[in-house]
């Protein structure tokens, strides 16, 4: 069966080397900002967001663990001030929409901040470089989240950007994804 997350790697690795800038937007667990971090290696710099302090400390964990580079920055705040840590563009991007995997799931992403993060992720992507979005409808916010994400990209100018959906179709609760290439 397909693995979505997988999917999702393998579109990053045809965006990124060695060296690399790239931003974790939503680092829940770690699992995102490690293969970032073991991608880019030394010479590379990741920036992970989360705002929970429980999420920085298991990404920690899980990066010292797997004896990761220390090419990493984590930082406990909102997606949506990444401009304010980030202070070049990136190759690439990933959002994994929700709650943190085996926390709070009354704490979950937030429309407001989502669209807010991805414009601002947008802004910060630089040429031949990709941002992947994980969407959760299980939830209600998730289902609306996606929906307003949908609406937004569908307004980027196809001249500087490619914009595209993936999902299952025969599994209608099941997580999807958005691509944004730029040329």
């Amino acid at each position: 069966m397909l693995d979505i997350l997988e999917t999702e790697k393998s579109f990053i690795l045809k965006h990124i080397k060695e060296g690399d800038t790239v931003a974790d937007f939503t680092m829940g667990n770690g699992h995102d900002t490690l293969f970032f971090s073991q991608t880019v290696g030394v010479g590379g710099r990741v920036f992970a967001f989360d705002i929970q302090q429980s999420a920085l400390e298991s990404t920690k964990k899980r990066l010292e663990d797997n004896n990761a580079p220390q090419n990493y920055t984590l930082i406990c705040d909102s997606h949506h001030n990444a401009d304010k840590y980030i202070d070049c563009k990136i190759k690439a991007g990933m959002f994994n929409l929700g709650y943190l995997p085996g926390g709070d799931k009354t704490i979950t992403t937030k429309r407001e901040t989502t669209l807010a993060a991805v414009k601002t992720a947008i802004g910060l992507l630089d040429t031949d470089s990709i941002l992947l979005i994980a969407v959760y409808p299980g939830h209600e916010e998730g289902e609306i989240e996606g929906e307003l994400i949908n609406e937004m990209l569908q307004t980027l100018d196809r001249k500087k950007y490619c914009c595209a959906k993936f999902r299952i179709i025969n599994s209608p609760t099941s997580s999807y994804f958005y691509i944004v290439e730029t040329k």
